[in-house]
């Protein structure tokens, strides 16, 4: 089917995608802010806590750093670096615990080589370089006369993207999950606290769905546009 130049009703694939990822992140914001001014009965900070739960897991290797930023907060397992950002290395919140034991999770599954980190972590290089050629590819495919082999090779390498981003789910609900139970088994938190530090994660983890979501809106939306021989 041809748009024309004027109207392409494909286009509200990517407005859905826009306005899931804008609702995630206004979500996680919001919810953040909320209990990031709640304080915890222990008192702990969030590297306390997050150096706590690594030595109770049995590692000693991963370093804590403290980095710039809001939610910033990462675990790089290349360098087995701990990073945690201005709001949760020092802060005592349920918030910053919370953000603290979901990236102590990531540390914990490096540990135990659970199975998505490890594949996600194979597919970094490949699916950087895919994520830099896919656009690229597919507008080179449109400017040489709709060239369908180079649109197809650029909707391909879009979609190794697509599944990184859906790899990625497992990884982060699986570090929540073992972050609220190490919480509420080690009494860092207490019963109420936990409720609230999975209302923070949750809110996190709806940002990766939303994200994946909005991506497979846009493969279909390419799919839509050339996956078929059309007269143009």
């Amino acid at each position: 089917m041809y748009y024309g130049y004027y109207f392409d009703p494909t286009y509200i694939l990517v407005i859905i995608g826009l306005l899931l990822t804008l609702m995630a992140s206004a979500l996680v914001n919001s919810t953040y802010a909320k209990y990031k001014r709640v304080r915890s009965m222990s008192g702990m900070t969030g590297a306390q806590a997050a150096e706590r739960i690594l030595h109770q897991a049995g590692i000693y290797d991963v370093q804590i750093r403290h980095i710039a930023g809001d939610l910033t907060d990462n675990y790089n397992p290349k360098t087995k670096v701990l990073s945690l950002s201005d709001a949760v290395y020092g802060n005592t919140s349920v918030a910053a615990i919370g953000v603290a034991a979901h990236e102590c999770g990531h540390a914990i599954q490096h540990a135990k080589q659970y199975a998505p980190l490890v594949l996600r972590s194979a597919m970094v290089p490949a699916v950087n370089i895919c994520s830099t050629l896919s656009w690229p590819v597919i507008l080179l495919g449109v400017i040489l006369s709709f060239n369908q082999s180079l649109i197809l090779l650029g909707i391909i390498l879009f979609a190794a993207a697509v599944l990184f981003s859906i790899v990625t789910l497992p990884v982060e609900f699986n570090a929540s999950h073992r972050a609220l139970k190490i919480l509420g088994g080690t009494g860092m938190l207490t019963r109420d606290e936990v409720g609230k530090a999975r209302r923070v994660l949750t809110a996190a983890a709806l940002t990766y769905v939303a994200s994946a979501a909005s991506m497979i809106l846009q493969l279909l939306r390419l799919v839509l546009l050339f996956g078929g021989d059309r007269d143009r």
